[in-house]
């Protein structure tokens, strides 16, 4: 077994990709409309795990039962001040170093408010 992507149902499908793919620096590696009329759009770092962000006009976003998405970054800090610069999202946590993870770790927010973790995994 394998984990192949989340799903998340967004408000603004054009700004969350912004956010994932212009800012985080992921890929968008594909998308298609749901027999339902929603669109659904994936994207994907070095793994082949994905992340789908689902978006319909008569559907709002919800992060209830959701934690967080974590993503390796190279500087936790630097990427905390960048993007808090750059797209203006929130902070939940950190940085700060998890002893527990062996990496240092902030949890931010995307433009709907689901928790994103970043996370540089120490060696």
């Amino acid at each position: 077994m394998d984990v192949i992507h989340s799903a998340l149902w967004v408000s603004d499908i054009d700004e969350t990709l912004s956010f994932y793919v212009d800012s985080l620096g992921l890929e968008k590696t594909r998308e298609f409309e749901s027999g339902e009329g929603a669109r659904n759009v994936f994207v994907a770092g070095d793994s082949d795990t994905e992340i789908q962000f689902k978006s319909h006009p008569d559907r709002e976003a919800s992060s209830d039962g959701f934690d967080h998405v974590a993503i390796e970054v190279d500087d936790t800090d630097a990427e905390v001040e960048r993007l808090v610069e750059e797209t203006g999202c929130r902070v939940r946590r950190g940085p700060l170093t998890s002893d527990g993870a062996n990496a240092r770790v902030a949890f931010i927010e995307d433009p709907d408010g689901y928790g994103i973790e970043l996370v540089q995994e120490f060696d």
